[in-house]
């Protein structure tokens, strides 16, 4: 039941993924050649940020594939780390991107700055940008729904690069096409919204990574989700005061550990009992892979 579930999961993961990947091929190739044709820096920075997506699609692939092994000798509890590490890596990514789009753009203020008048952009470019705003939030919207439904952090991280890319191509049309029809001072309008495209890509990089890190760190998981653990645990028949409850994240799954108490005259077969019921109310609420160890006690 496990194996199927999983296998049904990677399968979504990959489908959504290989579709992204077909998209920021054909965007990357399409501004690329729009930016020079129609002489626009800022959608040959955005074919770029269309380049990396391509690179954080490949990482997704990659390590979802890993994270969904079986666990084994050498990891006990799973792979799924590895699904957080991706999360990480397009967290960078998306960092470097954003900070590379503010430093291009900031150099093209101070050249304006200093009286250079920056050139019209083509036609073309608008065009580039138009599609791109469409291709790519309709991509985020999929992808976002998918790695929701599928529980996977790198795949709902992907969906925010996939919508950086869309802002980012706002930023682009707004600037290209301030500079297209309103003349030579609306020029520097161009590199401003780039700016302010590459200050929300940071942002979201950042988010991610912070997240990312908590995981790799070990942190517990919600004060509300351990609620709602204990909750589910003091409902089984026969259990008393749980405690020295331990939760952490392991990639898409989520690990428990904790104490309870039972009558000290009870039979250890029925205390295992309750012990398999417990965990059948976990795994029920939080999924088939949920990792329960729970230490029985006597009452005093």
């Amino acid at each position: 039941m496990e194996n199927g579930t999983t296998d049904i999961r990677t399968k979504r993961i990959y489908r959504v993924t290989l579709l992204g990947m077909f998209v920021n091929m054909a965007l990357f190739a399409f501004k690329l050649v729009a930016g020079f044709l129609g002489r626009s820096g800022a959608m040959i920075a955005d074919a770029v940020h269309s380049a990396s997506d391509f690179a954080t699609d490949v990482a997704v692939l990659a390590f979802v594939r890993i994270s969904a092994k079986p666990r084994d000798d050498d990891h006990k509890w799973g792979h799924g780390k590895y699904e957080t590490l991706a999360s990480l890596i397009i967290g960078v990514a998306l960092f470097a991107v954003g900070v590379e789009i503010l430093l291009d753009s900031a150099e093209k203020i101070k050249a304006v700055a200093e009286g250079e008048v920056l050139p019209r952009p083509g036609a073309i470019a608008i065009i580039a940008a138009a599609v791109s705003i469409v291709a790519k939030e309709a991509l985020y919207q999929w992808t976002v729904r998918v790695g929701k439904q599928t529980e996977s952090p790198s795949v709902v991280a992907n969906a925010w690069h996939h919508r950086s890319d869309s802002l980012s191509s706002i930023g682009a049309l707004l600037g290209i096409g301030a500079a297209y029809f309103l003349g030579e001072k609306w020029r520097i309008a161009d590199p401003i919204a780039a700016i302010v495209v590459a200050a929300l890509i940071i942002k979201v990089a950042i988010d991610l990574c912070s997240t990312a890190l908590a995981e790799l760190l070990e942190k517990s998981l919600p004060k509300e989700v351990e609620e709602e653990i204990l909750a589910i645990i003091l409902a089984t028949p026969n259990v008393y005061k749980p405690h020295n409850l331990r939760t952490r994240r392991i990639g898409s799954d989520i690990a428990i550990e904790v104490h309870i108490r039972v009558d000290g005259n009870m039979s250890v077969f029925a205390s295992h009992e309750i012990s398999k019921e417990i965990e059948r109310a976990l795994r029920a609420r939080f999924g088939e892979r949920t990792a329960v160890a729970i230490h029985i006690e006597p009452m005093k």
